[in-house]
């Protein structure tokens, strides 16, 4: 009975020796990133994130997609995620509903960043002292709207122009979900005026997509905090102290000479640190619209 008793054991013990020897953890970290771009371009950029990331850190790295920018912070705030690459107003949403999230790193640009608007080049439009003049007889077409730099920033500087974006136009404005639709809507005719992230406008621009015959920018915005990588606050419960110092020092680690194709789907030069005040401006901004309540 004895030696029937010791067989029975013998799988059992292979298979956790098995799971032990095989170097990886079976907690899985769970990355995101609001949709804010084409789908095509963001699933090769998480596609070569989560290998570099899971490569570096030695755990199961998955990326979740999500239908839009809301669904980000709802599957953060839900522990679906447990890092994710928000913009300035869905960073602050997320960690309002997760107290204790980190935003612990943004692109060197995040600190300086800008909006662009729009609009079709036929229309004599060259200022925003303009845009308030036609506004009566214009549509306008914002990004998603819990999006820092295709809404609540465009917003802001249009209110303090005197224009009201939900008032002054011919209709309401529509929500495009994403700034590469942002300009595109324009460039076909199915809207006059749209604003947008100027990183995706630039490389529109410069990949000869947006056709200067059609749509124009006329208005950069003054600068701003946006986007960053935020961590959820059971990070370290889930994969032991120090994990947010190794996903940190990991998104610092990435460079021009051995990961200039991560860096590029990211509009990136390099990430640098960060911290939840530097976002206080976002959060103030979002309440003073009504967009927080």
């Amino acid at each position: 009975m004895k030696f029937l008793k010791k067989l029975t054991l013998v799988p059992f013990i292979i298979t956790c020796l098995a799971l032990l020897g095989c170097g990886t953890p079976a907690e899985t970290l769970f990355v995101g990133g609001i949709p804010d771009q084409d789908t095509e371009r963001l699933a090769r950029r998480y596609e070569k994130f989560a290998t570099y990331l899971s490569n570096e850190l030695n755990v199961n790295v998955q990326f979740k997609p999500s239908i839009d920018y809301s669904a980000v912070v709802v599957a953060f705030s839900k522990g679906d995620l447990d890092l994710a690459f928000f913009g300035g107003l869905t960073g602050v949403q997320a960690r309002i509903q997760d107290n204790g999230a980190q935003a612990i790193a943004q692109r060197k640009s995040d600190a300086s960043y800008l909006s662009k608007f729009v609009v079709k080049s036929s229309l004599q439009i060259n200022d925003l002292a303009d845009l308030k003049e036609q506004a009566p007889n214009l549509t306008l077409t914002f990004g998603s709207e819990n999006s820092t730099s295709g809404n609540l920033m465009p917003r802001l500087f249009m209110l303090e122009n005197g224009i009201d974006p939900d008032s002054d136009f011919k209709a309401l404005p529509n929500y495009s979900g994403s700034h590469d639709l942002t300009w595109k809507l324009v460039q076909d005719g199915a809207f006059d005026v749209g604003a947008l992230n100027y990183k995706v406008w630039n490389r529109a621009v410069s990949e000869g997509k947006a056709d200067p015959a059609l749509v124009r920018e006329f208005y950069t915005t003054p600068e701003y905090y946006d986007y960053n990588w935020t961590v959820r606050s059971d990070i370290e419960t889930k994969f032991g102290d120090g994990f947010t110092s190794k996903i940190k020092q990991a998104l610092l680690d990435l460079n021009a000479e051995e990961h200039s194709e991560i860096l590029e789907l990211f509009n990136a030069d390099q990430f640098i640190s960060t911290n939840n005040s530097n976002y206080d401006a976002i959060k103030d901004t979002a309440e003073a619209l009504g967009i927080i309540k």
